[in-house]
Formats: structure tokens, C-alpha cells, sequence
């Protein structure tokens, strides 16, 4: 195994960083696919480098990372492995929402400094558990005792704070989602083995119960009406869009970049400049949307409305379906060998179809967008 020096966290070697690590993780790929087992020896390698800190602040004991050059990491180690950048990923968008209140002056610079000096891993079911949530909290002295199964949580294997929510049915206010940290060493907190995918198998993204779990009325970050839109979404939606994105486009990459070099053999065949010609437009498609969405987040300075959400889905919707797309072509330009699991293409094909089910899918996004379009409350 190749050995990644962690001096080369300066600012201008993250790209260098990301190129090291996923020819690391390229080699171990295909065998947690095989076995649906979690990427653990690849997080120990991100730990030592310290990407789970990457974005933090400098002053804080962070990488410094800009938001640009992490979407950059993502889309890089995705090119290795895929399963590996989208846990990441999940961890860095909580990471990056904090990141953005801190800027913004709010007190979160206790949790900054504990995952800069820890390495702590935080694990989101927020996609999951979305504006409705899911799980029952009831009220006792001196906070919550909550309920719950979540699932998706990407990253479980190595978790040490669950970020989640539950329902409170509030006698005055009807029902209300509260939003809290919990540790994984926590009691009643238990993680399932249970997830068995058709794609992205080496996440862990297992179910999460919630057993009784106590959590501290200081500890609840957020209170809204369950069902709405809430203004904090808008940041949620700006900061995770496009660090998920940058997974899924390395994957098409990835994919790209095994049919070029595979259909060399063939450059006789007449047909061949269309096939690839038309994959190379729908990755550039993809490429175009990515970078839209990250200058949308202009490096933190977003403005964090619904249309800014709303141009954030649209470029969802646009990316993921040239994504989805450009894969498809890459096998069908290949041809026949591209269904033999050695060359890698079908487990990034899998891998690729898994972007439709992050937030929000397509029928939703028209939804949302027309809503906005409209300036009527957006459903989400």
C-alpha cells in the first residue's frame, strides 16, 4: 500500500491528497462491494490524514480546507472508491453546516475543535428522517427520552455522534421535530447490520435504534413544525448538495475514463465516435451542473433562501440524470465486456443509480421549484 503523507494537508496539496488516498482505496473496491462489508481500513487512512477535520478553520486546529478544494477531494477519492467519498461526504456536510453558523458568529466552536483534535466522526440520518422525521420524543425532567429506527446512516461502523431528530408532540404547538447530537457510546443507542444494497455497499449505511436514549433539553439544536420547510433546510441544502455530487460525478469519471481506455481496441468501428461522443456530452452535462452548484455556495457566502435551494435541486436533477446517463453509455460503449464484473464498470453503474435518492428525487425537485416559482411555502 502506497503511504500518504499526512504533511501534505497545505491548502494547495488537498488535490495531491485525494489522488494519494484513492489509489489507496482502488484496491480494496471491489472486494468490499463483493462482500458488503464497510470501508473501515479506508477511514482509518482519512483519520490519520485528518480529512474528517479538513474544512475546520486553521485557528481552530482544522485543515482549512476551502469548500471548493473539498468538493474537489470528494470527486477525486470517488474515482477510487466511491463508497468511501460518499461516507465522507456525509460527515463533511454536517461538518460544513457548522462551519457555515460559525462564520456566521454562532457558538459551535467547542464541536469544531473536538472534531479537529479527535478526528470525531459525525453520522446524519437527516436525509432520511427529512422534514417528517421519524422516531417519538417525550417529554421528561430536564430534557427528551427518545425513540426510533433510522436508517441510511452512512458511516455507522465507525460513528461517534449521531446527528438526528424525533417527534414531539408539543400540547401547545402540535407536532415538533427537535434536531440533537447523541454519542454513539450512549445507552440504548444500538447500530444493525443490516444494509444489503444494490449499490455504494462499502458505506455501512446501517439502521440506527434509538432505545429509551436521554437527550438533554441543551442539547436540542433546533425546533420547527414538523411537515415544513424551514429556513435552516436552505442551509443544509447549500452546504450538502454539492459535496454529495462531487461523489456521484467522480463516479461517472471514473467510468469514463475505463471506456476510453477499453474501446481502444475497436476505433475501427464506425459507430464508436457517436457512442463516445455522446457520453463525453452528458459527463461534461454532469461537470456543468457540479460546478454551477458549487459556485452557488461561493465558498460559504451563500444566501441561504429557498431559491437558492431551489437552484441547488435543479442542478441536482440536471447532474444526476446526466450521471446516471453517462454511465449507461460508457457500458453500452464498451459493449459486452463491460458486463464482466473485473472491469469495474456494472459496480459503478450500481454505485451511480444511488444518486437519485439523495434529496431531493426529481418529481420533488419540480415540485419544489415550481412552488418557489411561484413564492408559495416549498414542500420539500
Amino acid at each position: 500500500m502506497q503511504q500518504v503523507n499526512s504533511d501534505t494537508q497545505a491548502a494547495s496539496n488537498w488535490e495531491q491528497l485525494a489522488q494519494d488516498l484513492a489509489s489507496n482505496f482502488a484496491a480494496n473496491a471491489a472486494q468490499h462491494d463483493d462482500n458488503d462489508t464497510f470501508v473501515s481500513d479506508n477511514f482509518n487512512q482519512l483519520k490519520q490524514n485528518k480529512l474528517f477535520s479538513a474544512c475546520v478553520p486553521t485557528e481552530l486546529g482544522g485543515g482549512g480546507a476551502s469548500y471548493s478544494e473539498f468538493c474537489n477531494v470528494l470527486r477525486i477519492m470517488a474515482q477510487g472508491c466511491s463508497s468511501t467519498a460518499l461516507a465522507l461526504s456525509m460527515h463533511s456536510h454536517l461538518l460544513a453546516a457548522n462551519v457555515w453558523k460559525f462564520s456566521k458568529g454562532q457558538p459551535v466552536e467547542g464541536l469544531l475543535k473536538r472534531i479537529a483534535n479527535e478526528q470525531l466522526v459525525l453520522i446524519s440520518t437527516g436525509a432520511s428522517d427529512w422534514l417528517h422525521a421519524s422516531g417519538t420524543a417525550e417529554k421528561v425532567e430536564g430534557g427528551f427520552k427518545v425513540n426510533g429506527r433510522k436508517v441510511f446512516a452512512s458511516g455507522s461502523p465507525a460513528g461517534d455522534m449521531l446527528i438526528s431528530s424525533a417527534v414531539y408532540d408539543d400540547p401547545e404547538a402540535g407536532p415538533t421535530v427537535i434536531h440533537f447530537p447523541v454519542p454513539f457510546s450512549a445507552e440504548g443507542l444500538s447500530v444493525s447490520d443490516t444494509w444489503r444494497a444494490m449499490g455504494m455497499r462499502g458505506t455501512g449505511s446501517n439502521d440506527i435504534h434509538l432505545a429509551d436514549i436521554f437527550v438533554p433539553e441543551e442539547s436540542i439544536a433546533l425546533r420547527r413544525k414538523q411537515g415544513e420547510w424551514h429556513p435552516f433546510f436552505n442551509v443544509v441544502t447549500s452546504v450538502a448538495m454539492p459535496y454529495i455530487m462531487s461523489v456521484y460525478l467522480g463516479v461517472a469519471e471514473a467510468a469514463a475514463a475505463i471506456t476510453r481506455e477499453k474501446v481502444q481496441f475497436k476505433r475501427h468501428d464506425p459507430h464508436l465516435p457517436y457512442l463516445l461522443g455522446e457520453m463525453e456530452t452528458l459527463l461534461t452535462t454532469a461537470q456543468i451542473a457540479w460546478r454551477e452548484m458549487i459556485a452557488l455556495n461561493d465558498n460559504f457566502n451563500f444566501d441561504p433562501s429557498n431559491v437558492t435551494a431551489s437552484k441547488m435541486f435543479q442542478c441536482k436533477t440536471i447532474a444526476a440524470n446526466a450521471i446516471i446517463a453517462c454511465v449507461e453509455k460508457c457500458l453500452e460503449t464498451v459493449g459486452g465486456g463491460g458486463f464482466f464484473r473485473n472491469m469495474g464498470l456494472e459496480r459503478l453503474l450500481r454505485d451511480a443509480h444511488g444518486v437519485q435518492f439523495h434529496p431531493i428525487p426529481e418529481k420533488r425537485q419540480h415540485h419544489f421549484t415550481g412552488s418557489v416559482a411561484l413564492d408559495i411555502a416549498p414542500l420539500g
